[in-house]
């Protein structure tokens, strides 16, 4: 179980480190162009994905922040039961990472911060998001691969 805790606490510390490169460099708004389908930009989003709930008058932020903090016990505890099964483990340990990274946001700051920016021709922008969501990302695709691999085999 400790590799796991270990891969959660390094998406935490990366999503971090990013996150105070990020606010210490840009101002809020700020965008500066890398390619010209890739921009680091300094946002910060009191919702959720896509900003979902971002207006919703503030009561949002103690929400997600009680239900990311009880979604990674609820992690823990498959972690525990579940350790042996490598890319399970892996899949949550990415999602409780990057969970945990965007709960430190919003106790912090009251918001999560997003600096990368992903377009295409300036036709359609992707929403700003971070490691953590990234993370997020990565874990939710593990599992379900890893479902599909158990129904294969089942």
């Amino acid at each position: 179980m400790w590799l796991w805790l270990g891969i959660a606490l390094a998406v935490v510390l990366l999503d971090q480190f990013a996150k105070a490169l990020i606010t210490g460099d840009f101002r809020l708004g700020e965008s500066r162009t890398v390619t010209s389908f890739f921009d680091v930009v300094r946002l910060e989003n009191t919702g959720m994905a896509w900003s979902l709930l971002a207006s919703a008058g503030g009561w949002q932020r103690w929400f997600f922040i009680a239900l990311a903090l009880a979604a990674s016990a609820f992690m823990l505890t498959l972690l525990m039961r579940n350790g042996s099964q490598k890319l399970f483990s892996f899949a949550i340990a990415m999602v409780m990472g990057g969970a945990i990274g965007n709960v430190i946001d919003r106790v912090a700051r009251g918001a999560v911060v997003d600096f990368i920016s992903l377009h295409w021709h300036q036709a359609y922008t992707f929403p700003a998001f971070n490691l953590a969501d990234s993370a997020i990302t990565l874990g939710a695709i593990c599992l379900i691969l890893d479902e599909l691999r158990r129904v294969r085999q089942g």
